[in-house]
């Protein structure tokens, strides 16, 4: 029986859930739903999802990051962050254990304007690849959410004009390499190894979502030992209620 998963960064739930989110999640009928830029406080938000177990970590800064995973399956374990700060006051990493995987829903660092966050973001990256080897040696590892990243120049519709802005630095773009180099696939890539045009990102300004001018951040990265399950992988361009639209993986 196939497992259903969804990542989707909502860029705030509550202004999301005017916009469609609920008629999405029940058309899904998803397993497991990773959500990131929840931009919500313990308690600001109650949610009627009958027959999921909801997951919530919050960011202590007010209307920022945050990330929460709804799952039809009990984990057999939930923990919280990295093991690094400040990043894990930032409400940026839920990892679940399951049966037979490790799920990690990530809302990455961005590097900002100017690259304002780069140096904190490399050092963001060590500690996420250092986490998600930890889980790794005990059972395989899914990882899901907004990379702020787009790995090759077939993910972002201008990558030269782009080349050294926040999501395609030469830096951010190696580390997701190393990342995949030390046992993980990109499950869209798999599937859709040259399909253009598939982007999961649009910036709200210059129509750039009617254009199609956009950028594929959001991922499933899966241990290459989940490879013979892997089913599907898709972007669901047509959902809109943010700026970014959600991906899909089903595992066999």
């Amino acid at each position: 029986m196939a497992i259903r998963m969804i990542s989707w960064n909502v860029n705030g739930l509550r202004a999301c859930l005017q916009k469609g989110f609920m008629d999405y999640f029940f058309i899904t009928d998803a397993d497991i739903f990773c959500i990131q830029e929840t931009k919500l406080q313990d308690g600001q938000l109650a949610m009627e999802l009958n027959g999921y177990e909801q997951i919530w970590n919050h960011a202590r800064r007010k209307g920022y990051s945050g990330t929460a995973v709804f799952s039809r399956t009990k984990p057999l374990d939930v923990c919280f962050g990295i093991g690094l700060e400040p990043f894990d006051q930032e409400g940026r990493v839920i990892s679940l254990e399951y049966r037979d995987f490790f799920l990690l829903n990530v809302y990455s660092v961005n590097s900002q304007r100017e690259l304002m966050r780069l140096k904190e973001r490399m050092e963001w990256e060590d500690g996420l690849l250092a986490h998600v080897q930890r889980l790794e040696a005990i059972k395989p590892v899914i990882l899901c959410g907004d990379l702020n990243v787009a790995h090759g120049e077939i993910d972002l519709k201008n990558p030269n004009s782009n080349r050294k802005n926040a999501g395609f630095t030469d830096e951010e773009r190696s580390r997701l390499s190393r990342l995949l180099a030390a046992g993980y696939t990109d499950t869209f890539r798999y599937f859709h190894p040259d399909a253009t045009g598939a982007y999961t990102w649009w910036s709200y300004m210059f129509n750039a979502r009617e254009k199609n001018a956009g950028w594929r951040i959001d991922y499933f990265l899966a241990s290459d030992q989940l490879i013979p399950r892997l089913s599907r992988a898709a972007i669901h361009a047509e959902v809109g209620g943010s700026d970014h639209c959600p991906v899909l993986l089903e595992l066999e």
